[in-house]
């Protein structure tokens, strides 16, 4: 994909690719940690997606990245695969699916507040700020944490980390824009695929997990889901999404955090037979108003015509299911 020239097409396909996509994944998630521990689950999705990417991209004759660009894919790298992607999955140990999901459709307005307070950051519209409210109020009546936590209170580690996870893919998202990374938008997402996967591998390792993974007692299905978010996840729509922060703003992309639901609610329906509600249905439709809000508040993406230096281009955002 071209970062330089992006076409009205091209970013609703995008879109549509980290929407639907995303939102398959917390199926696909939830089979593969059956038999395996989360961080090494995680941290060998993106390490293979990752050395895929950068092997294609140098086959295809992408210049070997410098310094400066494995620095940068380090941060990026870590604030989203390690700290995004990984702080999530450790929460869910503590917190049930439903307070996870609506703490990390946390992240638009993250990403608002965060484009608001940089240098020469955009103060938000107000359609922006309704968007963002009708997305946040959907997300409550589609999870109703108030039923999948009746019966205790709300254990603070997860939800620190769940916070602290928001924003650190956030941040990681707007900042992408800032560093100095390869001109290949694929070389770019596979190096920091490799940084983000190496630390979840890291941390894995420091969590104990080697301990706990048995290669003989990996189930099929298991191995089949992470055969599903190495091909689906991280290589088609990880890279979308980074290829969308080049040349999208980032609210508009950020909105895929209230469609994912929506998507994964909808999959549990077709596939595993579980009921749609009425309930389900209303929180659908103020999410995806929420979503038509946001979009329409900032038009048609502008195509550059020349590569701007990085230092010069101005920050335009996944999380648990990146």
């Amino acid at each position: 994909m071209n970062s330089n020239s992006p076409s009205l097409l091209r970013v609703a396909l995008a879109l549509a690719a980290v929407y639907v996509i995303w939102g398959s994944t917390y199926l696909a998630i939830a089979v593969a940690i059956e038999t395996m521990p989360p961080f090494w689950m995680a941290g060998a999705r993106f390490v293979i997606a990752g050395s895929l990417l950068y092997g294609w991209s140098r086959w295809r004759g992408a210049p070997r990245p410098t310094a400066a660009h494995w620095r940068s894919a380090a941060l990026i790298g870590g604030l989203l695969l390690l700290g995004g992607n990984g702080g999530v999955v450790w929460a869910e140990q503590h917190v049930s699916s439903g307070i996870a999901a609506l703490l990390v459709s946390m992240v638009p307005l993250w990403m608002v507040l965060f484009r608001w307070l940089q240098p020469g950051g955009e103060r938000p519209v107000g359609r922006v700020w309704a968007g963002v409210a009708l997305g946040f109020v959907g997300l409550i009546l589609l999870v109703r944490p108030w039923e999948a936590n009746a019966g205790g209170s709300l254990n603070l580690w997860g939800v620190g980390a769940l916070v602290l996870a928001c924003v650190s893919w956030a941040w990681g998202s707007i900042h992408s824009r800032r560093v100095p990374l390869p001109e290949s938008p694929l070389m770019a997402t596979g190096i920091e695929m490799l940084c983000g996967g190496a630390m979840l591998l890291l941390a894995g390792a420091f969590a104990g997990e080697p301990a706990k993974l048995h290669l003989a007692d990996v189930s099929l299905r298991s191995g089949l889901a992470l055969g599903y978010l190495v091909t689906f996840g991280a290589l088609v729509g990880f890279t979308a999404y980074i290829w969308l922060l080049r040349v999208a703003n980032p609210v508009l992309v950020s909105t895929y955090a209230y469609v994912n639901p929506v998507v994964a609610v909808g999959l549990g329906w077709l596939i595993l037979n579980e009921p749609v509600t009425g309930k389900t249905l209303v929180a659908a439709a103020v999410i995806l108003a929420g979503v038509a809000l946001i979009s329409t508040a900032h038009g048609r993406p502008k195509v550059q015509q020349q590569p701007e230096p990085v230092a010069e281009k101005i920050c335009p955002p996944a999380l648990a299911e990146a």
